[in-house]
Order: C-alpha cells, then sequence, then structure tokens
C-alpha cells in the first residue's frame, strides 16, 4: 500500500493509503471525517468511462443482503468521480490460505453456506456481478462473515453462477483442515461443484443445501439426514451392540436426572417498557449534513415490540369479523397484500411468550418485532393514531443531549430492557443496533442522485455489525420484509 500524498481530502474523505491502482480507478483506505470511521474510496482516473463507472455504483447501492458491503456515497462533480464503500472487517480467504490456515469441515461448510445464500439473492434479483475470488470473503475475529459487494451494471448471464461455483470448487481445497471428522465429506462437496462425476457443475442452492446437510451431520454425529437430489454425503453404517448399550445407559440417566431435578424457575420478570420521550423544539443536524429546525414532537424510545404487534394483530382480528379489518391501510397499499402477521408469525410468538429461542436468537414478547414491511408498519401507526418518524426526525432524536451519535456504541439483538446497551442520555434506545428501522417519506440514494425517492432504512442492525446509529439504506420495494428491520412510532399529540 502507497500512503496518500499529504493525506488529500476527497469530498468528506482523507485518503490515507493506495490500495490499488489500474488504468481506470485507484482504490484509497480512507477516513470519513465527518464520523471517523474507515471506508474505501474508489476514485476514477479515466473520466470517458464516467457513464460505466457510475453504472456500476448504481447496481452496488441497489444490494441489500446483510452478508454484502454496503455503498455509503456517490460524488459526481466536473472535476471529482468517486463512490466510498464498506471496509469490510477481516482477512479474507486468499490472505487466509497465504497464510497456511484451514478450516474446520464444519466451519468451512457454513462459510460456503453463507456464501451461497448471497449468491442466490444475486440470481434471485438478476444481478450481475464480476468474477468472485477467495478474496471477496471476509472473516472477522468473531467469526462474522461478510462478502465484498461484487454487483456491476447489467443482467446477470446465465454462466456466472457456474463460473464462480466451479472456481470456489476449486480454490477451497487448501483451507480444509485435513484427516477431521467430515474432511472427506467437504472434498466430495467441492469435486461436485467442479463437475466431476456429475452431467453438470452443482448450482448455489445445491451448494447451501448440502452444506446445511454436512453441519448438521457434523454437530450431531448420530443423526442420519436423508440426502436431496440424486447424490447424496451420507454413508450409513452398522449400529453396533456397543453403541445400542450405550444409548441405553444414556436413555437411563437422562430420565433419572429429569425425575430428580428441581422445577423449572419461573421465566424473568417483564419490566414497564419506557414511555415516549419528548424531542423540544429547535435546531437539529440531518442526517445529510445540513441543519434543520423542528417543532417538538414525540419519538417511541424503543422499537415496536414483538408484545404490542401482537396487541394489534388482535384488533384486527376482531374488526375482521365485520369486515373492517383494512381500516388502518394505506390508501395506496397493494391489492394483494392481505395480511399484516410477520413471517412465521404463529412460531414467533408462541416462542416470544415462552422466552425461547428463535432462529438462534433468544426472543421475549419484549424483543423488537421483525419481519414487517413498510405496509405493516404504516397500519400499525395509523392503528396507534402515530406516524413513522422521517429520517430527519429520527436523526433529530439521535442527536438530542449527544454530542457524538456515531460514537453511540452498537447493541447487539436485545430485548428493550433498563440495560439496552445503545442507549442515548433522554432514553432513546436502540438505534445504534439491534435492528434497522423503516421511516416515512422518501428521498434520493446519495449513491445515485439522479435517481428516483426511495423508501429510507436508518439505523444499526446485528446483522451488520460495521453498522451503526447513522448507517441508511434506500431501498425501492415496500414490501421488503427482513429479519433485523422493525420500526418506531413517532406519537401525535392529543
Amino acid at each position: 500500500m502507497t500512503p496518500a500524498a499529504e493525506d488529500r481530502l476527497l469530498g468528506d474523505y482523507r485518503l490515507r493509503q493506495e490500495i490499488e491502482r489500474n488504468a481506470l480507478r485507484v482504490t484509497w483506505l480512507a477516513e470519513q471525517v465527518s464520523v471517523g470511521r474507515l471506508v474505501l474510496v474508489d476514485e476514477l482516473l479515466a473520466q470517458d468511462g464516467r457513464d460505466n463507472f457510475l453504472a456500476d455504483v448504481r447496481a452496488k447501492a441497489a444490494i441489500d443482503h446483510p452478508l454484502i458491503g454496503s455503498v455509503y456515497e456517490a460524488v459526481a462533480e466536473p472535476d471529482c468521480c468517486f463512490y466510498a464503500h464498506e471496509l469490510l472487517a477481516g482477512p479474507n480467504l486468499t490472505e487466509r490460505a497465504n497464510a497456511g490456515e484451514t478450516f474446520l469441515p464444519a466451519r468451512l461448510a457454513h462459510i460456503l453456506r453463507r456464501t451461497a445464500e448471497a449468491q442466490i439473492q444475486h440470481e434471485t434479483l438478476d444481478h450481475a456481478t464480476s468474477p468472485m475470488g477467495l478474496d471477496a470473503v471476509h472473516i472477522d475475529e468473531h467469526g462474522v462473515i461478510r462478502l465484498t459487494n461484487l454487483a456491476v451494471a447489467g443482467h446477470r448471464a446465465d454462466e456466472q453462477s457456474t463460473r464462480d461455483v466451479v472456481h470456489f470448487g476449486k480454490a477451497l481445497p487448501q483451507l480444509i483442515a485435513p484427516q477431521q471428522a467430515g474432511t472427506t465429506r467437504m472434498l466430495t462437496l467441492l469435486s461436485w461443484m467442479r463437475g466431476e462425476g456429475l452431467d453438470a457443475p452443482l448450482t448455489w442452492s445445491q451448494v447451501r443445501d448440502f452444506c446445511l446437510q454436512i453441519e448438521h451431520q457434523l454437530a450431531d454425529p448420530l443423526s442420519i439426514v436423508k440426502p436431496t437430489g440424486q447424490v447424496s454425503l451420507v454413508t450409513k453404517k452398522p449400529v453396533t451392540t456397543t453403541v445400542v448399550v450405550t444409548l441405553l445407559v444414556l436413555a437411563g440417566i437422562i430420565f433419572l436426572a429429569m425425575r430428580l431435578r428441581p422445577p423449572e424457575p419461573a421465566p424473568p420478570k417483564r419490566v414497564s417498557l419506557p414511555e415516549a420521550v419528548t424531542i423540544p423544539a429547535g435546531n437539529y443536524p440531518t442526517p445529510d449534513g445540513e441543519r434543520q429546525e423542528f417543532a417538538a414532537f414525540q419519538i417511541s424510545a424503543h422499537e415496536v415490540t414483538i408484545g404490542q404487534y401482537a396487541e394489534f394483530l388482535d384488533r384486527l382480528a376482531t374488526l375482521a369479523a365485520n369486515g373492517h379489518e383494512t381500516i388502518f391501510d394505506a390508501p395506496n397499499q397493494p391489492k394483494d397484500k392481505t395480511s399484516h402477521a410477520p413471517d412465521d408469525w404463529a412460531e414467533l410468538f408462541a416462542t416470544a411468550k415462552a422466552n425461547g429461542i428463535w432462529h438462534d436468537l433468544p426472543v421475549t414478547l419484549d424483543s423488537p418485532v421483525t419481519g414487517v414491511d413498510w405496509w405493516d408498519a404504516i397500519a400499525y401507526v395509523e392503528w396507534k393514531k402515530g406516524r413513522l418518524p422521517t429520517q430527519e426526525e429520527w436523526h433529530a432524536a439521535l442527536s438530542y443531549q449527544v454530542e457524538n451519535p456515531a460514537g453511540l456504541a452498537p447493541g447487539t439483538w436485545a430485548p428493550v430492557t433498563d440495560a439496552t446497551p445503545d442507549q442515548t442520555p433522554a432514553g432513546m434506545r436502540g438505534m445504534a443496533g439491534s435492528v434497522s428501522e423503516w421511516t416515512g417519506g422518501q428521498s434520493p440514494n446519495p449513491a445515485n442522485p439522479l435517481g428516483g425517492k426511495l423508501h429510507v432504512i436508518i439505523g444499526g442492525s446485528y446483522l451488520k455489525p460495521s453498522s451503526n446509529a447513522l448507517s441508511r439504506e434506500w431501498i425501492a420495494e415496500a414490501s421488503l420484509r427482513r429479519p433485523d428491520l422493525g420500526f418506531r412510532v413517532i406519537v401525535e399529540e392529543e
């Protein structure tokens, strides 16, 4: 890497080191001065390639997946053209391979499965991508997996997925720890990705399914998982008398333990949810670095919870008996949207009431409701006689009594409690972590200033470790639902 000459400023970005250069562009390690974070900046060198450069940036900015790096901003002025994007944490797989690092088969299966899930998203939404190598997959010190944003302008060609599947099938064997449980299974899967012994290489969907099977087998060696498709990674072995006797002994021990153990403790007592926070009238910063005058307003201190949303659905069920279940719907809500129940609601609600585990996460009735789209949020706030905050109001609430909103420590997935980590002095909770949030109103994406107005999602997400309270996303589709997306309410005065 080459240090930048005198730490040159490019807009809001202080260029620190040159990472890569070719005839068309140069990539810099830079500091975003206004928020004090490290980012990558791609600067266009050949101005005759500006249209193609900006088309690729728009394609990258349209990507919305928690595993894939984000675009922060694009600038196209007469004397400069560049875009800033996320600096992914941790070494990539190429760097780990060069260092001689290997992974246990179960771990590598998990890494490959997550990579496949991101590629399936590209396939589903017809995203064209540049070739993907091991250097596109980063793993940080906590084991979090993130992928470089490789989207480019244009439609996805049929052979793109095969190209990347085959490449990974050839490149990954060096990363498998030898002579471990599952090593042979992983090597077999990678050979199928290369198309060996099959009519054609595997698809990304098949790669994902086989990785899940391997993870399951290695986590539970006694289980026998039925394969999907014509190929199988399962090897059946005869059950010996010793195994049978061992299982019977274990069953007896478990039975006695169940009989002798003390009764289950009562679930923890729920705390009272905090009241809405009043943001006094005043001049507050906006997310775009300007300032704006606001009248006083009240905003909920936390995201809408599962318990609160359940009350809304109960109300809709009562109204449905008289044919009035659409009374809170937005006038322009799509006619084919007939329910405001979140994804897998019955199971989620039952798990939350039992303080159980939902998709590997602990959930209670005080956990944020997720799996809701913009139309669901609009109907809920209408029922509450409120509205969604605009991104400017949300940011004003964040900034109230907070000198450095970017420094608010990100919180993880958690219910609303007095111990919520990302809490402002005024009592605003969950703005730098837990889940990102829908806002009201629409605005253009700065990465595509000539584009139309889009819905804005704001705030940190537990699925995006690099996000914080200043993070924003621009979404065209109001029907988007995600496991890290909720909302809060502006409370209207009576």
